[in-house]
């Protein structure tokens, strides 16, 4: 039988009128050597822009501690021979037995960090955070999780490259790209108000334009009320367009504008799919929210960050702060953030 370890949790229970405390004491008992996760099946991953609607599924097992417990799971993907020193995230989930992803999105995030039409040799690992107690400091808890990972399992990865749009005169090199292939194309774009700008397709050398509210081709100029980043989608059969602002920041205490707008914003990398700040930041709390409005926010701990979710203690210091988000869907958006400090 495997040597195991008792973790005690204490809660407080009301006796009476008295209201005195009493200390009691559940043990869970953990094994020395928990069973990690295993990633069983994977799914052909030669991607194909036909195919971009379908879905793929990844099992596996969970974590098991000895203990019912919860945990968050984490698909990791590497290029092979890395050791995982700079891994993606795929997806992530409360749950490990069935993780389901649309194959133009997948697309998406391999384009982050593979080269398109070309096969390339990946390292594949489920990640597993485990919390087992909370408030103490205690390994184990929130901000000292137990970590499992699964054996990796390499495969052929090839995604496939995506149709585009670029921006003509917006002040930077930018393009929006269609994930299917099928004339939809859609992205985030850095637009200045002071910069008209035009689409171009260099496939066919087709100029796009706006006609009021509709895309026209050789029509005019693009423009916004404020400068910033935006979610900009154009049908060329359908010959509409949007552009929505879509503005991360991060808001609370520690910031300069404290829990007021406007929220300190921040850049988005297309090649990682992040959002990231360097900032000074004071002791305090923080939070990430979009178009400086609670509607859609996210706080919570690194790995599970979640809408409304707690806010997120900092001392002083200058930072660096990088946030991927994993669900956008705003009342139910999840992400996962980072935060290094420069001094």
């Amino acid at each position: 039988m495997n040597k195991k370890i008792v973790l005690y949790i204490s809660f407080i229970g009301l006796i009476g009128l008295l209201f005195s405390c009493e200390k009691d004491e559940d043990q869970i008992f953990m094994l020395d050597t928990p069973v990690a996760p295993t990633l069983i099946n994977v799914p052909d991953l030669t991607l194909e822009r036909s195919n971009g609607s379908n879905t793929l599924e990844f099992t596996g097992t969970p974590v098991d501690p000895g203990f019912q417990a919860s945990a968050n799971y984490f698909l990791q993907a590497a290029e092979t021979g890395t050791d995982f020193a700079d891994p993606i995230t795929i997806m992530s989930d409360i749950q490990v037995s069935s993780l389901k992803i649309k194959v133009s999105d997948l697309n998406g995030i391999l384009l982050k960090k593979f080269p398109a039409d070309v096969a390339t040799s990946v390292d594949l690992r489920i990640r597993a955070v485990l919390v087992v107690d909370a408030g103490t400091g205690a390994p184990g808890t929130s901000a000292d999780p137990f970590e499992y990972f699964s054996e990796t399992k390499t495969v052929s990865v090839t995604p496939y490259g995506l149709p585009r749009l670029d921006l003509i005169n917006s002040g930077m090199d930018q393009k929006i790209e269609s994930a299917l292939g099928d004339g939809s194309y859609a992205g985030f774009v850095k637009l200045d108000a002071t910069m008209p700008f035009t689409l171009l397709d260099p496939d066919t050398d087709t100029k796009y334009g706006a006609d009021g509210s509709a895309l026209a081709v050789d029509g005019n100029s693009f423009t916004v009320d404020a400068s910033g980043w935006y979610q900009m989608s154009a049908d060329v059969n359908a010959m509409t367009y949007s552009i929505d602002a879509y503005m991360i920041g991060l808001v609370g205490s520690a910031t300069p504008n404290g829990w007021d707008s406007p929220d300190q914003k921040m850049d988005y990398d297309p090649q990682t799919g992040t959002w990231s700040i360097t900032i000074d930041l004071v002791d305090g709390d923080i939070k990430f929210r979009l178009n400086d409005g609670w509607a859609w926010n996210l706080g919570g701990t690194p790995d599970n960050l979640v809408h409304d979710g707690d806010n997120i203690p900092v001392t002083a210091g200058n930072y660096t702060v990088t946030l991927t988000i994993t669900n956008a869907a705003a009342g139910s958006e999840t992400g996962t953030y980072t935060i290094v400090k420069n001094n």
